[in-house]
């Protein structure tokens, strides 16, 4: 079998980091409650519409965690996991745990 050079240079190209995003971000359900660890998934976050009903989950206790911030829009208080400042959505909520008392 052969292959065409069209077809051979798409089986080349490798996604970046940016376009597997987005192609995950588009398989995910709207309305899907997603907590996506920490490192190059978080990326995902930058690539959701707006208006999908993803609730995306931080392991540091965000629910509705939005895209990341930039600019005036860093505060340094909401991060994801992997502490890149993340701006927020409308119902976002926060968990903490409790510290013990002694």
């Amino acid at each position: 079998m052969t292959t065409s050079p069209s077809s051979q240079a798409h089986a080349d190209h490798r996604l970046s980091m940016d376009e597997l995003a987005a192609v995950i971000a588009r398989d995910i359900p709207a309305g899907s409650f997603v907590n996506l660890g920490i490192g190059q998934p978080t990326k995902i976050a930058d690539h959701l519409p707006a208006d999908s009903g993803v609730v995306l989950h931080t392991e540091n206790g965000m629910l509705n965690m939005g895209p990341k911030a930039e600019g005036d829009a860093v505060d340094a208080d909401l991060t994801n996991a992997g502490k890149v400042p993340v701006t927020e959505l409308p119902g976002r909520r926060t968990s903490t745990t409790p510290t013990p008392s002694r």
